[in-house]
């Protein structure tokens, strides 16, 4: 697929502020319809935070076009590690790299940090994100069992 060149010099950032973060939430949601309010997503943001979760972005307009959240962590199945939590493109601009972007930025994240992985989930279901992650030279290693506990969103 081509890549438009419209954008493709936009600089990744990290979104720190709350207006930044705010201006997030609809591309977001595209990955998470569960989160609906903005003052809510905020919150979750400020407390993750603790867990050292970033978003790194592509905004153009004052709107997210691409988006990624993450966090470094560590565990003795890894070690070291880059956890992506979220990874989504606005569906508008699909094809123009930007997963790919962020991928490539994230990995050079994970090395500046002394990480020996970068590790991401996707759902069993999602076979177009699975096949960009192939083509990323992500691979299956694993598959992850979970058990709903409560009523709250995830």
């Amino acid at each position: 697929m081509a890549s438009m060149t419209h954008d493709n010099d936009t600089p990744l950032r990290h979104l720190e502020t709350p207006e930044a973060l705010r201006a997030c939430l609809p591309l977001m949601r595209e990955l998470r319809p569960h989160l609906t309010d903005d003052a809510d997503f905020v919150e979750r943001i400020g407390r993750m935070r603790h867990e050292r979760y970033r978003v790194l972005a592509a905004m153009h307009e004052g709107q997210a076009v691409a988006l990624a959240g993450y966090r470094f962590q560590e565990n003795l199945i890894y070690g070291r590690f880059l956890y992506v939590d979220d990874l989504v493109v606005s569906p508008a601009r699909r094809g123009e790299r930007w997963g790919a972007r962020l991928l490539e930025a994230l990995e050079d994240l994970a090395r500046g940090a002394g990480c020996t992985q970068l590790v991401l989930d996707t759902g069993l279901g999602n076979a177009l994100a699975q096949r960009f992650y192939f083509r990323q030279g992500l691979l299956t290693r694993a598959i992850r069992f979970s058990k709903q506990l409560g009523t709250s969103a995830a």
